[in-house]
This record gives structure tokens, C-alpha cells and sequence, in this order.
């Protein structure tokens, strides 16, 4: 109600809330609790460790921080009061690197030039590489698309993103497509017979 009263009447909140005016300004009057004086000295302390952290701080850690500082109080206190102080913890986002530029290499002709509609099975395929965080550290996942049916013909993982990656996946998508003769793929600077592939 006290941080509302610029909006409202205090009578008109009183009578939604069924407080009585007078029980209203004698709470205002009255001095602050002890719970409420040490929960404004914690508070103080929180928003300090929050910004030495420059943020990245959740309740977590601030709890063990003032811990570590001799402040008896309890985890779900500090959540509360973060909560009151309208903090939070921001994450930084870690992104990992999946194109690897050569400026010496030269590119690859663009064969398909944004023609992504097939009229047949096999015959567009395409593949990228995306990365996918584990226990162990990043995982690099390779997947060959097929064009006319939008389904995952070949796909290979590896702990390390390289050409090889993308050639085991394709590797798969042949063997289990089984493409027609003179069919070929571009992998990189190289065009590859599908007679000459190492299955």
C-alpha cells in the first residue's frame, strides 16, 4: 500500500485489503523490525558482492560469499532479498566456433546456387556442421540432408571439426542411399567420384 499511494486512496486500498486506516499509519509510524534492520544490512551487502562480480553473481554463490564473510543467513533469505533488490545473475553465452576461413583456399562452386527443391530422391543432398555442449566438452555433430525427402540420410560426430568429419557422414549417407552410378559429391575444394569414395 505505501508504495501505491501516489496511484490510489489510502481509504479505497484499505477497504479492498481489510485494513483499517488507522492500523495503516500506525504501521508507518512504527520503527522498522530488528528482522527488517538486519535484512537491510544484508541486502547491502548482497547488492556489494553483486556488483563486484559485475552481475554474474546468482544466489548460489553470494549465499557462500557471505558465508565466507561471517554473515549467518540462510540460502532462501538471500533468494528473497535478491529477488526484492531485483537481482539476478547474467550468463555470459559461450559460442563455439564451427567455420574455419582458409584465405589461401579457394571456394567451392556454389553447384546448387539456392535451388533447394529436388524432383527426386538423391538427387541434392546437402550438409552443415553444428556443435552440441556434453559432460566431456563440445561435441561437433555433421548431418547430410536429402533434399526431396527432408530426411537425415548420413551424420557423423567427432570431438574435432574437420573435413574428415563431413566425408564420414557422407560416408554413411552413400552406403545407406546407395546413389546411382556417376553420381558425385563436392566436399570442400574437391569433387568426388561416388566410384572413387572410401567406404
Amino acid at each position: 500500500m505505501e508504495h501505491h499511494r501516489g496511484q490510489f486512496e489510502v481509504r479505497i486500498m484499505c477497504r479492498v485489503l481489510s485494513v483499517s486506516v488507522g492500523g495503516f499509519y500506525a504501521w508507518i509510524k512504527r520503527p522498522p523490525s530488528q528482522r527488517e534492520r538486519e535484512d537491510g544490512e544484508i541486502s547491502k551487502e548482497i547488492v556489494k558482492i553483486s556488483h563486484q562480480h559485475r552481475g554474474r553473481y546468482g544466489s548460489p554463490r553470494i549465499h557462500v560469499q557471505l558465508r565466507d564473510e561471517g554473515v549467518r543467513v540462510g540460502r532462501k533469505r538471500v533468494v528473497r532479498l535478491m529477488k526484492q533488490a531485483q537481482l539476478a545473475a547474467h550468463h555470459t553465452t559461450h559460442r563455439v566456433l564451427t567455420t574455419h576461413a582458409d584465405p589461401a583456399a579457394t571456394p567451392a562452386e556454389n553447384v546448387l546456387d539456392r535451388a533447394f527443391e529436388a524432383e527426386r530422391p538423391n538427387e541434392k543432398w546437402v550438409t552443415d556442421v553444428t556443435y552440441i555442449a556434453t559432460a566431456n566438452g563440445w561435441m561437433y555433430l555433421a548431418a547430410v540432408l536429402d533434399l526431396y525427402s527432408r530426411r537425415i540420410v548420413g551424420w557423423a560426430m567427432a570431438a574435432k571439426q574437420d573435413e574428415a568429419l563431413v566425408e564420414q557422414a557422407m560416408a554413411m549417407a552413400i552406403r545407406h542411399r546407395k546413389p546411382e552410378a556417376g553420381w558425385y559429391c563436392q566436399l570442400g575444394n574437391r569433387t568426388e567420384q561416388h566410384a572413387r569414395m572410401a567406404l
